[in-house]
């Protein structure tokens, strides 16, 4: 299975820290955020990661090169000319580098200690979320979970991690434009079609300047 990191975002409200500094560049106790995805997945068997680029791309090519100093293979989804694609067209315009079946995306703007598995079964679903307990920033969560499946349900939500498992049917037919991907886990998800499991280990979402400088105030 291979993996891909989202890392083509503006990072809007993280700014004015994200005018110069691509957010997954941004420290976190001294290390990139992209960094820390790039590490956990090489020390769990992933050896070929797509990042797609678009605000500040050439900075992450260079900060990351080829991958070879962890030991992986990187490749990059190059956004710069089209415009940042949100997580849906991102990860469809960069299926012919994921070349694989089913593969696992992460966003760049997270921090986690999750385990990440390269071999994960689907089986017949098309997607397998990783969900996590509401934090103060998203009270109202945003899919149900009931039994490992996950619903679009009000109640018994909980916050999509920005981790998750992905088979390639799941973007079959779709259009290489700007789409975001909740529209289209909700669709699956009404289809019976989608799994999830709730993570309770550390997992911080570094959406803002304030929330950078929580996770640097806290221990890992």
């Amino acid at each position: 299975m291979n993996a891909m990191i989202l890392a083509a975002g503006r990072g809007e409200r993280m700014r004015p820290l994200s005018d110069k500094t691509p957010k997954p560049l941004l420290k976190v106790h001294g290390k990139s955020l992209i960094v820390w995805h790039i590490e956990r997945l090489a020390s769990l068997g992933f050896s070929q990661i797509v990042i797609n680029i678009d605000h500040l791309g050439d900075m992450i090519i260079k900060s990351l090169g080829d991958g070879s100093k962890w030991g992986v293979n990187l490749l990059y989804s190059d956004e710069r000319q089209s415009g940042a694609l949100e997580s849906g067209g991102g990860i469809i315009n960069a299926l012919p580098l994921l070349d694989s079946e089913k593969f696992l995306v992460v966003n760049g703007d997270i921090w986690c200690d999750y385990e990440f598995e390269t071999g994960y079964d689907l089986g017949d679903d098309l997607a397998h979320l990783i969900l996590v307990k509401n934090p103060g920033h998203n009270p109202s969560g945003d899919f149900a979970l009931h039994k490992n499946r996950v619903s679009n349900d009000t109640k018994g939500r909980y916050t999509f991690s920005g981790i998750g498992y992905y088979s390639a049917k799941l973007f079959e037919g779709l259009e290489n434009k700007k789409m975001p991907l909740a529209p289209i886990l909700r669709e699956t998800a009404e289809n019976g079609r989608v799994s999830g499991s709730l993570y309770d280990g550390k997992w911080y979402d570094i959406g803002t300047p304030e929330r950078l400088k929580e996770i640097n105030a806290a221990s890992l």
